[in-house]
């Protein structure tokens, strides 16, 4: 609609079209009606030379006035010698809808147009019929007006429609795109909020874990330097060095994001190893009664979820439970589904009490994302009982820990 090379290309046609019909005898036109016609042709021009044109691209407000009223003088010029000039129409309704910025500007200004054409075509058909004759020829230029002025308001108001639709749907993709966007930035922020629980999960329960432990046997070893007891000291430092290798197996297996365990461990021998360095760091007694079933398949990320809440069980008798005796079992069916039960004799807590750290919380949270269940009973005085259930894998996905 603003591409100016078509209006141009129909000004130009019509004015053409009019003058070559003139001028090869297909109307019966005086040379004065000629010149008539020729100068309304120019003035049309004019208008939408110096008027129009321009206000494709630029729309100021006096530019529809202007350029109906000039369109509506040519055309009321021409149509008053030659009804053929009413071919203008064509052109002038259009463009009063494109120079308009609303509907009703529009309207009035199509109706501007549509009087010029009544003005020339009674003018026209009056001269020639003359006395009783004029007001048929009046009724004919209401009619010719009429239908022009009412077939360029129901295009106009089609194709403003279409053009609101458009403007709408571009403004509704602009939103959408935008908040498609901002949900790609909070989708982006999640993941990243995500990873970091993971890894703080990952973390906590084996490198702070493993860190503590050393920290203790470093401990011991300096007491049993200080009270000379070399060979004791000596089998200390030997187990720190042993969890000195398996810290760091930790964390090049949190860096590549696998299990903290080697890659071929099973889960009895994962558990045997951590209970057996738990032993050595707090001499505690822990009686270990495994039921897994050889038929049964129990899932990397199982494994490595009951692995993590055992080492982190196991962390919080060593450093709240005073206890001295834990039992652990570790069940596995055939189906694929897991428990783990760890139960202490310390000194228990309220569990409904509000608790200061990550550990419990962060089992919790480790278990439920792996679609199973986590239990815990205590209270002060008669130990700790920590279950937690793990469904087979028919049941549910595996989630990543």
């Amino acid at each position: 609609m603003l591409n100016r090379r078509w209006w141009d290309a129909a000004v130009i046609a019509a004015s053409l079209v009019t003058a070559l019909a003139m001028s090869v005898g297909l109307t019966d036109a005086a040379a004065r009606e000629i010149a008539v016609a020729i100068g309304a042709i120019l003035l049309f021009a004019v208008a939408y030379a110096f008027v129009a044109r321009p206000g494709l691209a630029d729309r100021r407000p006096w530019r529809l006035p202007v350029f109906a009223g000039l369109a509506a003088v040519a055309l009321a010029t021409g149509c008053s010698v030659q009804p053929f000039f009413a071919i203008f129409q064509a052109i002038a309704y259009p463009l009063v809808w494109v120079l308009a910025a609303r509907r009703r500007p529009a309207i009035i200004g199509s109706a501007v147009v549509a009087l010029g054409v009544f003005v020339g075509v009674s003018l026209f058909a009056g001269i020639l019929a003359g006395g009783d004759g004029v007001l048929g020829a009046v009724g004919a230029a209401v009619a010719s007006a009429a239908f022009g002025f009412a077939f360029a308001v129901a295009f106009g108001l089609w194709i403003s429609s279409i053009v609101e639709y458009g403007e709408e749907r571009a403004r509704l993709v602009a939103e959408l795109t935008t908040a498609q966007g901002e949900v790609e930035s909070l989708s982006r922020d999640r993941g990243a909020a995500a990873e970091r629980e993971r890894l703080s999960r990952d973390v906590h329960d084996t490198l702070a874990q493993t860190l503590a432990g050393l920290a203790i046997l470093a401990e011991r070893a300096g007491r049993q330097l200080a009270d000379e007891r070399t060979d004791a000291a000596a089998d200390t430092i030997a187990t720190v060095e042993r969890l000195s290798r398996d810290a760091l197996e930790e964390a090049r297996a949190i860096v590549s994001r696998t299990a903290a365990v080697p890659s071929d461990a099973a889960l009895g021998d994962a558990v045997d190893r951590l209970l057996s360095r738990f032993r050595a760091e707090t001499g505690l007694t822990i009686d270990l009664e495994l039921r897994l079933d050889s038929d049964g398949v129990l899932g990397r990320e199982s494994q490595l979820v009951m692995l993590r809440c055992l080492q982190e069980s196991l962390a919080n008798v060593r450093k709240h439970a005073a206890a001295t005796r834990v039992r652990v079992l570790v069940s596995a069916g055939p189906s694929g589904g897991a428990v783990l039960e760890v139960v202490d004799d310390g000194g228990g807590f309220d569990p409904a009490a509000r608790r200061d750290g990550f550990g419990l919380e962060g089992m919790a949270e480790r278990v439920a994302l792996a679609g199973g269940e986590f239990e815990i009973s205590s209270r002060p005085g008669v130990g700790t009982t920590l279950v937690v259930r793990l469904p087979g894998t028919t049941s549910t996905s595996e989630v990543t820990g």
